[in-house]
């Protein structure tokens, strides 16, 4: 399925409607090419950077049945990030849930209660309800931006085998599609390079 940010994604950067796109592949792709081979050919018969003929070409072989990377038949399209740094876990998790940690990775919000159930809603409209808690360890929460369709799944866990250093682990499921999985990548890593920075500098 292609979500709605996919679609004018799509168009605002190949200049045509994905069921448009959809339309020319099936006339013009036959269904056992490889993926480097439909790249190739949308990158040599379209106007398309290949960063997108990539794209259109992983959705293309989703809509032909082909898994994508990052794709399950129990969770959909689900991305994790994670980063170690040489910080004790305790201080970590205290971080995370201060209004500065908040800001780097949730949003804008002064305190996130953690009780199951809780729903929360972000200075930038980003809202969501706590599903689990077990704490200095995992936070599992519902995660809708504003423009968002439906709720993702974001799960936060705070990990260490020694007292000095720690992994922040960022798994999110249930995302619309591969090119929601590729702008929440990036979007958790640019997180974690804030949290980083705030906690070592």
């Amino acid at each position: 399925m292609v979500g709605s940010l996919c679609r004018e994604a799509i168009l605002a950067n190949t200049g045509q409607a994905w069921e448009e796109w959809i339309q020319q592949l099936d006339r013009e792709v036959d269904p056992v090419w490889s993926h480097e081979r439909i790249v190739r050919y949308i990158a040599g018969e379209y106007d398309v950077s290949p960063e997108w003929s990539d794209m259109l070409a992983l959705l293309y072989g989703q809509k032909l049945g082909r898994v994508s990377v990052g794709q399950t038949a129990s969770a959909g399209v689900q991305i994790g990030v994670r980063r170690t740094m040489p910080i004790s876990k305790e201080k970590v998790w205290t971080f995370l849930l201060s209004s500065e940690g908040l800001s780097c990775w949730l949003g804008s919000l002064p305190s996130l209660p953690l009780q199951v159930r809780h729903e929360y809603v972000t200075e930038e409209g980003t809202r969501g309800q706590i599903r689990s808690v077990i704490p200095e360890q995992k936070l599992r929460l519902t995660w809708q931006p504003q423009g968002w369709d439906r709720p993702s799944t974001l799960q936060l866990y705070v990990l260490s085998k020694s007292p000095d250093k720690t992994t922040v682990s960022v798994h999110q499921e249930k995302l619309d599609d591969i090119y929601m999985r590729e702008v929440m990548r990036r979007h958790w890593e640019a997180a974690l390079d804030r949290i980083q920075s705030r906690l070592i500098g």
